[in-house]
C-alpha cells in the first residue's frame, strides 16, 4: 500500500474503514450504559460535556432523537479510545484542544463548561465554513503533518487548520455514530434481521419505501 495514500486525510477521516463488528461492539456497549454523570474515557470531563452539546448541534432532535439521545457522544469517545492508534489519538487531542481554545476566545469565557450551545455553534459553523480550495490546502497540510509525525520528526500545524480538522472529524463521527445506533438502524433506516429473505431484483420504493438499508 502507498504510504502517503494510507496516511492521507488521517486527521479528517480516521478509521472510517473499521470493520462492522467493531462498530457494532462499540455501539452495543454504549446502548447498555445509562449515563447520568458521564466521565469520558478519551476526552476530559469538561470536553465531554461540551461534546454532548456539539453532537446535538450537528444532529438536533427533530422527528428523530438528537445525537446525544442515541449515545453518539459515547460512541465518539470510545471509538477514539479503543480504535485509533497513538498518533491518531494524539492528533485528535491536539485538534480538540485547539478547537476549544478558539471557542473560549470567541465566547470570551474561561472554562469549557461555561460554553453554551449558541457559542459552540458559532465556533463550529465558522470553523467548518471554508472553501473547497482551502479544504484541499488543509488536507495537504494535515497529510504533511502526519507524515512527519510518523517519521518521528517535529511537526507544526496552523491553529485554523487544526480547528477545521477537529470540526470536520467531529461532524463525520457524529453522523457515523448516529447512523450506527440501534434506534436509527431499526426504527429509521430500512431494517431486516439476518438471515433475511433474498430478493434478487425489485424496486427500492417497493422494498424499503425509499429508505437506505441499515446494514
Amino acid at each position: 500500500m502507498d504510504r502517503r495514500k494510507a496516511l492521507r486525510n488521517m486527521g479528517l477521516a480516521m478509521g472510517y474503514t473499521v470493520a462492522a463488528p467493531t462498530l457494532i461492539s462499540i455501539m452495543q456497549s454504549c446502548k447498555e450504559e445509562v449515563v447520568f454523570d458521564w466521565t469520558p474515557d478519551f476526552f476530559t470531563k469538561e470536553q465531554g460535556m461540551a461534546l454532548i452539546k456539539l453532537v446535538d448541534i450537528i444532529l438536533p432532535k427533530t422527528d428523530t432523537p438528537s445525537a446525544s439521545e442515541v449515545q453518539t457522544h459515547l460512541f465518539i469517545d470510545r471509538f477514539n479510545n479503543e480504535v485509533l492508534d497513538t498518533n491518531q489519538q494524539d492528533f485528535i487531542k491536539m485538534t480538540a484542544s485547539r478547537f476549544f481554545n478558539k471557542a473560549l476566545k470567541d465566547a470570551g469565557v474561561e472554562n469549557i463548561t461555561d460554553l453554551n450551545e449558541a457559542q459552540l455553534e458559532k465556533t463550529l459553523a465558522a470553523t467548518l465554513n471554508v472553501s473547497k480550495e482551502i479544504e484541499k490546502t488543509n488536507e495537504e497540510a494535515i497529510e504533511k503533518y502526519m507524515l512527519a509525525i510518523a517519521d518521528g520528526k517535529e511537526a507544526l500545524l496552523d491553529d485554523e487548520i487544526a480547528c477545521h480538522a477537529y470540526a470536520s472529524n467531529l461532524r463525520n463521527m457524529t453522523i457515523m455514530g448516529f447512523k450506527t445506533s440501534e434506534y436509527i438502524g431499526e426504527e429509521v433506516l430500512a431494517y431486516q434481521p439476518i438471515p433475511g429473505e433474498y430478493i434478487g431484483c425489485a424496486d427500492v420504493e417497493e422494498l424499503t419505501k425509499g429508505k437506505a438499508w441499515s446494514l
